[in-house]
């Protein structure tokens, strides 16, 4: 981990993974901008701060650390390449979530050349392995609302990169958060937006935009940082106008405030007795550009200075909370609670959707694929993400058939292989995306040159 003011200070390591509790926040459903949250998120009762808490009772720091750290919502980490048992391992946590009628919050950190060598070193292998394991993440997330932290520094922190890592890892970014929102349409996807104190407004959006963020929710901003919330909203404010002048409007932002109550400064916290935890998880932020205010970070695990990185440290918990205010008892009403029963209007004789209708059209109703093509569209060249869904019946191969616009080139695909690069381009499954079940997708992408192409393409199974 880079030692630097305008780094992140706190890198979750592989050990971190099983880390979140969560009370009282709301985050809604809906279209990738609709922004508007409600909910209470999940309590996950085997987090690290739960567990040391519970066989610790005697311990004096104990009440402090239960009181205003385990009661609170924080992120559950999913960092351990595990492709084989990761769809199970997020289906349980869901599923226990969904039992409990509360909202998961979810960080993927899977990325290859996660932190750049640094304390969190890891990761997927290479790209491709990474998108099969980012498939087999999102087939465990239900239909029901999750939040989605994807890739803490994946676009803050590129400078271990060449341009042709950047490009790839843009798109894999984008194939990630489409891949996720094809598997659960409700769930709230956000991507990398760094810090005030790293990269400028202008160069976040550019990144941002570069990775795909029009197909998320918005960013996330001091994962796991010490920067005041209000500086990392007037941040925000500037990424969110800088993407609206670049055609992308309506995006939000989420700020992890679990370590920014007291001092900033030096970017490791395991010895700083200065900082506090921040602002309590919710999503009543009044300010109509932040969908929540997260404890992305869980207080008290190090950052990898005097102890492991990621690891739980009671005196480092104890310390962010000693002294800070005790939090709310009761989440407070978003509305005023109504003074009278009858409503004033009558009721629909239908009810109305829960969840927003399809962009693309519907597969096919027989044997068979179809594809549907988004676009990343910028000066002189374009990335596509392509989604290949099954009929009615599942799929052995596939191939694509995409027409591009005259002077188009492709020049790198990803999680298929392509026959041509201009004109009429073929595209045909790789060896572990082959498969595909009935109303099941999968996804593939390329790069190139010149204009992109439409939204329309052929499928064809086998």
């Amino acid at each position: 981990m880079l030692p630097s003011l305008r780094r992140r200070s706190a890198a979750t390591s592989v050990a971190a993974v099983a880390v979140a509790t969560a009370v009282g926040v709301c985050l809604a459903v809906g279209s990738a901008s609709a922004g508007t949250l409600s909910g209470s998120l999940y309590r996950d009762p085997s987090s690290a701060v739960v567990r040391w808490a519970a066989a610790n009772p005697g311990d004096s720091r104990t009440a402090v650390i239960r009181d205003k750290i385990a009661s609170q919502p924080q992120a559950r980490w999913f960092a351990n390449f595990n492709p084989s048992t990761v769809q199970s391992e997020v289906s349980g946590f869901i599923g226990a979530a969904n039992a409990a009628q509360q909202i998961p919050v979810l960080s993927v950190y899977e990325i290859t050349n996660r932190d750049c060598g640094g304390a969190s070193a890891g990761g997927a292998p290479d790209l491709n392995q990474y998108q099969t394991w980012v498939s087999n993440f999102a087939r465990g997330l239900g239909n029901q609302t999750v939040v989605i932290i994807l890739e803490t520094d994946s676009l803050a922190l590129l400078t271990c990169l060449n341009s042709s890592e950047i490009n790839a890892r843009n798109q894999a970014i984008t194939t990630a958060t489409q891949t996720i929102k094809s598997a659960n349409p409700n769930a709230k996807v956000y991507l990398d937006g760094g810090h005030s104190t790293w990269n400028s407004a202008g160069e976040t959006a550019n990144r941002l935009r570069a990775a795909g963020v029009q197909y998320a929710d918005g960013f996330f901003t001091n994962v796991s940082n010490f920067n005041s919330t209000s500086g990392e909203a007037n941040f925000g404010r500037a990424v969110i106008s800088a993407l609206a002048g670049m055609g992308i409007p309506g995006k939000r932002q989420v700020i992890d405030t679990s370590r920014n109550g007291g001092a900033s400064g030096d970017w490791c916290g395991d010895d700083n007795t200065d900082r506090r935890i921040g602002m309590y998880p919710t999503t009543n932020t009044g300010d109509s550009n932040i969908d929540a205010y997260l404890w992305v970070k869980p207080p008290g695990e190090a950052d990898g200075c005097r102890y492991t990185a990621g690891s739980f440290q009671p005196d480092l918990a104890y310390s962010l909370a000693n002294g800070a205010p005790n939090p709310p008892t009761t989440a407070p009403p978003t509305t005023a609670p109504p003074t009278t029963t009858p409503p004033t209007t009558a009721p629909p004789t239908t009810p109305p959707p829960t969840t927003a209708p399809p962009t693309t059209t519907p597969p096919p109703t027989g044997n068979g694929c179809f594809a549907s093509v988004s676009v990343n569209q910028w000066s002189g060249g374009f990335t596509a993400s392509v989604t290949v869904t099954a009929g009615s019946a599942d799929i052995n191969g596939w191939t694509v058939t995409i027409t591009l616009p005259g002077g188009a080139t492709v020049t790198s695909a990803w999680n298929a292989q392509a026959s041509g690069t201009s004109g009429t381009v073929r595209f045909t499954n790789v060896s572990y995306n082959g498969h595909v079940g009935a109303r099941q997708s999968t996804n593939f992408g390329f790069q190139g040159t010149g204009t992109g192409p439409g939204a329309t393409a052929t499928c064809a199974a086998g």
